[in-house]
């Protein structure tokens, strides 16, 4: 159907002033058929006079004529948009190396510049169409974030899995035109896009500076699932600890130059190689933290701050669960904090079982996993999960399993914090 459908009506707002209720329709805006919610934001932005078109639930069509201060909020929420389906075949596309029995969901390819938008997903513009950049331009979607993985454009189609796409580069250079802002990446792949093909990418990118904002190198990811797929090669402690060595400097000499930080190695080659983090203050105003970057050197400075600022508590023990690679800072932050406290905070690095040892990152861990590693363990007052587990506001892991679930399992208290530093204290001071 045409149009959006209206989820929710704020109480006390325009919309509730004119009776508009959720499972109506909102068509058009001053004559502007709707697509999608960015269509309603770009159209109700500025005007203060607005005819609404409304297909009520009961087949009535309504027009409203709205008057309004400047940006007053007609109290309307919507769903988002539906994701574009992606129609590239990644090399190392993640999705292609998932288990059976997970969420549906998470076997969906998306590559919509929308989302992108509004949610800061990473999309590569191979599926984009004319009319979409077009889009773009118009309403002046930025910033956006693109995956370019290679400026080669035929190295480039052979990651991506497909052909005949437009080269990366001109698109960039026509949404740099229409002044938007773009943060890129590139998902490395040892032999592949490394080497003189980085030196390329890394080079072209930064020349359209400072349209192109930032450029993040992200590791590839590689599950025990992998299978009839492209040969990849994992990158292990020893590539990392080479890689940083030879980007690091590269990076520092390209903030000089830019005048700002613009080059970026995800928090996992550091990790990986056992290698001490830049200063926090290299990582900018952290555009890329989304995407794996500057999160510990973030997480080591609040660490410090709520370690002095933290006061006894009591005496009684909690178990922590990390990832394998966050192990190391978050176990020698708690250590710090059970001595201020009072506490005996365990950690516990969880073993990703569901998708393979490889795969270490806290955000990965399962339910299962966690089961696993902590049957037959008494874990005192309570065990506590950080949210970067679970679904964000359904308290489910990616394997299905809830916490509730989780603690009947155990047989313990299952509480949930914000993945901070301040947020594991807080969770502590209401646990006495």
């Amino acid at each position: 159907m045409s149009g959006l459908l209206i989820e929710g009506v704020a109480p006390g707002s325009i919309a509730a002033e004119f009776e508009l209720r959720a499972g109506d329709r909102l068509l058009a805006v001053n004559g502007h058929a709707l697509r999608d919610i960015i269509d309603y934001s770009y159209y109700t932005s500025s005007e203060e006079n607005l005819l609404l078109e409304i297909a009520r639930q009961d087949g009535e069509e309504w027009e409203l004529e709205v008057e309004r201060e400047t940006g007053e909020p007609l109290g309307l929420t919507f769903a988002p948009p539906t994701p574009a389906n992606c129609r590239n075949n990644c090399v190392f596309c993640f999705v292609h190396q998932l288990p059976k029995g997970l969420r549906r969901p998470l076997y969906v390819k998306d590559e919509d510049y929308r989302l992108s938008f509004l949610n800061g997903n990473y999309v590569t513009l191979a599926n984009i169409t004319s009319v979409e950049l077009n889009r773009i331009a118009e309403q002046r979607l930025s910033p956006l974030y693109i995956s370019v993985h290679a400026t080669d454009p035929f190295l480039r189609e052979q990651l991506l899995g497909t052909s005949g796409i437009p080269p990366i580069l001109e698109q960039i250079k026509a949404l740099a035109a229409a002044r938007i802002t773009l943060h890129t990446q590139v998902v490395l792949c040892p032999g592949i896009n490394d080497g003189p093909q980085l030196e390329r990418t890394v080079s072209d990118l930064a020349a359209l500076y400072p349209a192109v904002r930032s450029l993040a190198i992200v590791p590839l990811g590689l599950t025990r699932h992998r299978r009839n797929l492209p040969r990849l090669d994992a990158i292990d402690g020893e590539y990392a600890a080479k890689f940083v060595s030879e980007w690091g400097p590269r990076s520092r000499t390209l903030r000089k130059s830019l005048g700002e930080p613009f080059l970026f190695l995800a928090d996992e080659f550091y990790l990986k190689a056992g290698l001490p983090f830049p200063p926090l203050r290299e990582y900018g105003d952290l555009p890329q933290i989304e995407n794996g970057v500057g999160m510990v050197p973030l997480f080591l400075r609040e660490a410090a701050t709520t370690e002095r600022t933290a006061r006894a508590i009591g005496d009684f023990r909690v178990t922590v669960t990390t990832g394998v690679s966050s192990y190391p800072f978050v176990g020698a932050f708690l250590e710090k904090l059970g001595r201020k406290t009072g506490l005996d905070i365990v950690p516990v690095a969880v073993e990703n079982r569901l998708f393979g040892e490889s795969v270490t990152v806290s955000g990965l861990v399962a339910g299962n996993d966690i089961v696993a590693a902590l049957s037959g363990v008494e874990v005192g007052r309570a065990l506590l999960v950080p949210d970067v587990m679970l679904k964000e506001g359904e308290g489910v892991f990616l394997d299905d399993v809830t916490l509730a679930e989780l603690g009947t399992r155990l047989g313990c208290r299952v509480e949930t914090f914000d993945c901070t530093p301040q947020g594991l204290h807080r969770l502590l001071k209401s646990l006495k």
